[in-house]
């Protein structure tokens, strides 16, 4: 849990499908800021921005509870300007079954305010929530998989 935890913790990883180019993000990226916290901590920030589609996009979160190695919530502060989803209050919880640690990513979000991103929300809102927090889950299991293929596998001259 412990492992997972540390991961999962840094949002320049949890974050990685945001500020990667991709079909979802309409070929563009959001750019990530931290603060001397690095989103690590209760009260730490984090902003991204960046253009999808021509328009301007920004948010900035805060942690707002962070329990190691179980739990950490964040939610957005201000008005994000997003286009399919509003404000919205995310985090992740991890439990353990066997030797085997459970990841469970979440998001509760609002629709957003103006007339026509409220109906792209409306219809893309739950599409686009499922692909961030699935994206959050499959990257972080893809990691912990390579690693344990890194370590398994051996070198060329035999040696891990």
């Amino acid at each position: 849990m412990e492992r997972v935890f540390a991961y999962v913790d840094d949002p320049t990883r949890l974050s990685s499908h945001m500020s990667k180019s991709s079909w979802m993000m309409g070929g563009s990226r959001m750019q990530i800021e931290l603060d001397d916290d690095r989103g690590q901590r209760v009260g730490s920030r984090i902003r991204m921005s960046g253009r999808i589609l021509g328009l301007r996009l920004s948010l900035e979160e805060i942690v707002t509870e962070y329990n190691f190695p179980h739990r950490k919530v964040w939610e957005t502060t201000g008005t994000p300007n997003l286009l399919v989803i509003g404000h919205y209050k995310m985090g992740f919880e991890i439990g353990s079954r066997d030797i085997d640690s459970l990841l469970h990513v979440y998001i509760d979000y609002s629709l957003p305010h103006g007339v026509l991103t409220r109906w792209l929300g409306y219809l893309l809102g739950p599409f686009y929530a499922r692909w961030c927090t699935q994206q959050m889950v499959n990257d972080t299991v893809k990691h912990f998989v390579l690693s344990e293929q890194r370590v398994s596998s051996p070198s060329p001259q035999g040696r891990v």
